[in-house]
């Protein structure tokens, strides 16, 4: 198939976005389909307000639908709702071209978080933006679950994977745990902002060291406030393998992912994973196996230091990129075929002759 997949977000943002993106285009290539991504990278853009580090295209819908006209693809995937995804959605009624979307971030929560607009304002606008889709995909049960009770149409489940072979545990004579009285390392990786929750984390009373990895709007401010925190910033491939390989547990604090790709990389990396009990965790945690979930985030945490590490990992084997690619395209195919009955059916019914009832007297 040649496939366009339509994203607001990509490289240089460093998220789980951009990583399930950049592993969904890898798989489908190595298996003979030809994926465009269409990013903020093919266009001028602006820093968007409060993340100065991501970049918002002034996308053009003619420019779009012009690109759409000049190469045929079999199948239009959205990614996200920003600019280039209401400009390609624009584009592909215009041409009556069907597309799939997926449902990512809970923009709603994170809105009335910074703005106190009610979320169902913004969720009437993702429903808007998501209703004319074929297959919207959402990455778990609880959110496909939640996304139909406020009114959402045509969920498709699509779960995400991990990268096994980079992050992993290391060798047992290379590992940074060694030595009994070692402290332990409580680890985060993600946006340092305050939808993720990072200072419920910071606050909690654990023995060893906190470490933080990644960028945001609250680095500045979190590092003056929690000066014993280690803060190491962005870091991406074997750098930040080599994070999730010295640190003991991963602690999880945020309250509106919709699944968090980092619990699978640390899973995979051996570490057990403390979070609330919530949306995301509930969908990837098992509870005693792979972490433990408590809305006492600090129990959680120090539980997992007694979790078997091997088992883990087996855990977190079950979650691959290629199974993630099959799914996409078995979605792709199924919402298709869905549409295509659907129009069938709709066309038998126009034709058919319209009776008109009479009315009798009754006798």
């Amino acid at each position: 198939m040649r496939i366009l997949i339509a994203t607001d977000a990509w490289r240089p943002q460093v998220n789980g976005v951009v990583r399930t993106y950049e592993n969904l285009k890898r798989e489908l290539e190595a298996a003979g389909h030809d994926v465009t991504i269409l990013s903020p990278l093919d266009y001028a853009t602006f820093a968007c307000p409060g993340y100065p580090e991501i970049r918002l295209a002034l996308a053009r819908r003619s420019v779009i639908a012009q690109h759409l006209k000049d190469h045929v693809y079999d199948h239009v995937h959205i990614a996200t709702e920003g600019p280039i995804g209401w400009a390609t959605r624009a584009a592909c009624l215009r041409q009556h071209l069907l597309f799939t979307t997926s449902f990512h971030t809970r923009f709603a929560e994170y809105i009335e978080s910074y703005t106190g607009l009610p979320a169902w304002i913004s969720y009437a606008f993702q429903r808007r933006f998501h209703r004319p889709s074929i297959g919207t995909f959402a990455a778990t049960p609880s959110l496909k679950a939640d996304l139909a009770r406020r009114g959402f149409r045509r969920l498709m489940l699509w779960s995400r994977g991990v990268d096994t072979d980079l992050f992993k545990p290391p060798a047992p004579r290379d590992s940074p745990r060694d030595g009994a009285d070692r402290e332990p390392v409580f680890l985060y990786v993600g946006r340092v902002s305050r939808e993720k929750n990072v200072e419920a984390f910071l606050r909690l009373n654990l023995p060893g060291r906190k470490v933080i990895v990644g960028d945001g709007p609250l680095l500045p401010a979190l590092r003056l406030q929690y000066p014993d925190a280690i803060f190491k910033g962005a870091k991406t491939g074997a750098d930040l393998a080599r994070e999730y390989a010295s640190a003991d547990v991963f602690v999880f604090a945020s309250r509106t992912d919709t699944f968090g790709l980092v619990l699978l990389e640390a899973m995979a990396s051996g570490l057990a994973v403390a979070a609330y009990p919530v949306m995301g965790p509930i969908d990837v945690v098992m509870p005693g196996v792979t972490g433990y979930l408590d809305e006492d985030l600090e129990a959680a945490a120090l539980a997992c230091l007694q979790l078997d590490r091997e088992q883990i990992r087996v855990q977190a084997m079950r979650y691959d990129w290629k199974r993630v690619a099959t799914i996409f395209l078995a979605n792709i195919h199924q919402a298709r075929r869905a549409a295509g009955l659907g129009k069938r059916r709709a066309r038998a019914k126009a034709a058919r002759p319209q009776i008109k009832a009479t009315a009798r007297p009754i006798s």
